[in-house]
């Protein structure tokens, strides 16, 4: 890869682990359903202006509106709502792991559900990923970690990897960027009704909060999609996904780091065996692509 594309993909990993942190300081003072809401409806909006200017357009073919509800209500609807509940029980950093350990189903639903064979690169990084996580897991709930907590992550993940699959091949006809900003408007009208019928509309405010709401919206929001997007234009979505692997690594740290959150010697063990069960996946895809 050239420097630039090892740049971006440096930033997208950091940006996106980072929204771990803020969603933890957010749910803390806010009702996280209805902060998701808020957030993702000025993200789309936001979104949508920008794809506009852009000269995109909102007039879709019927699988790209397949794909824009589908990821609007599984992505960001479901996904991100049970990890944001989540947060409430459980620390950031577990959050960042049991997030980042999708790659890994989607590998391995494609194995079960399409046939698709996996190399012994991949085989070898999905039972790794796989098994560390289960140390990460254990550790976590012997100190005490709260499992409703942990099982709202797994129900996210389990509801990203369904939307993944379900889309898989669906082109976006070169609205990126309107796709993104229209999932996100879906995803806030799911939130908003749930948010009005689970929830009690209690904010406790603070610079803390201000700060990490706007962190939010605009950093891994739209900053971090951005990237992405571009990362992908530049070295294809395949050599792009490789850099998920550095997420593991960096959620924990940026946790440790702005809310001081333990870091055991199992976790380290945990966090470098899926990192690295995560990297040879994604190199795994990567040899086949190339």
């Amino acid at each position: 890869m050239q420097a630039k594309a090892v740049i971006l993909g440096l930033f997208f990993a950091f940006f996106w682990s980072s929204a771990f942190t803020s969603a933890r300081v957010i749910v803390a003072h806010a009702p996280p359903l209805g902060s998701l809401a808020l957030r993702f409806l000025i993200s789309g909006i936001l979104g949508i202006a920008i794809a506009k200017a852009l000269g995109q357009t909102w007039r879709l073919t019927r699988p790209q509106w397949r794909a824009t509800a589908i990821f609007g209500v599984c992505q960001n609807a479901l996904y991100l709502g049970f990890f944001f509940m989540a947060m409430q029980w459980i620390e950031a950093g577990l959050a960042a792991i049991l997030a980042s350990a999708m790659p890994l189903l989607v590998a391995l639903a494609n194995r079960v559900v399409f046939g698709e064979r996996l190399g012994a690169m991949a085989g070898l990084g999905l039972t790794m990923g796989i098994g560390g996580v289960l140390i990460i897991m254990g550790a976590r709930l012997s100190g005490g970690a709260d499992v409703t907590g942990v099982l709202f992550c797994l129900i996210g993940v389990l509801a990203l990897t369904v939307a993944t699959l379900s889309v898989r091949g669906a082109s976006s006809g070169g609205n990126v960027l309107m796709i993104v900003g229209l999932q996100m408007l879906v995803g806030a009208a799911v939130l908003a009704v749930a948010s009005l019928a689970l929830e009690t509309w209690q904010v406790t405010w603070s610079t803390g909060l201000v700060v990490a709401f706007c962190y939010t919206v605009l950093v891994p929001g739209l900053l971090a999609t951005w990237i992405w997007f571009t990362l992908v234009n530049e070295i294809g979505a395949v050599r792009a996904s490789v850099f998920h692997f550095l997420n593991p690594f960096f959620g924990v740290a940026i946790a440790a780091v702005i809310l001081g959150e333990p870091f055991g010697l199992r976790d380290m063990i945990g966090v470098a065996v899926v990192t690295a069960g995560i990297l040879l996946v994604q190199l795994s895809k990567a040899r086949r692509a190339a």
